[in-house]
Formats: structure tokens, sequence, C-alpha cells
């Protein structure tokens, strides 16, 4: 009997807000990928690191809230347009 698992759990990239900076953390790693001052610096930083892991990117505002998200990952597209 032949068993195949997959790996459903997507690869995450978070940008958030940390002690006054904004924070690149990698779900899969313990320590952040980067510590940056502003939040365009660490949402160019995320997408670097997205489009290498194929990941989905979730960026929070200021709150915590997700603010945007987008997928750099391989997503089958099966809408017509």
């Amino acid at each position: 009997m032949l068993v195949i698992t997959i790996n459903t759990m997507a690869k995450k990239i978070f940008v958030s807000p940390y002690n006054g900076d904004w924070r690149v953390k990698d779900v899969d790693n313990q320590k952040a990928s980067g510590i940056f001052d502003t939040k365009a610096e660490a949402v160019e930083r995320a997408i670097e690191i997205a489009r290498n892991k194929e990941a989905e990117l979730f960026v929070q505002n200021m709150d915590g809230k997700i603010g945007w998200k987008n997928s750099y990952g391989n997503d089958p597209r099966d809408i017509k347009g």
C-alpha cells in the first residue's frame, strides 16, 4: 500500500508592528527575518522572501489587524478571465 502525505500548511510571512519598528517574520522560523524602521522597508523585504519561498504574505496595521495580504505561491486559477 502506497501512502502519500501532502503538506497542506501554507508558508506564511508576516509584517507586524514591533516596539515602534516593523518586523518581518516567517512562521516557520523562531527568529524574525528582519526589523525595519518603516513599514515600507519591511514590506519590500517581506515580498522578496514571499516570492522566494512561494509563500502567503500578511501585512498587519498598527492595531495588529491584517491590512492586506497577497499570495506569491503557485495558486491554481480556476476562474476564467
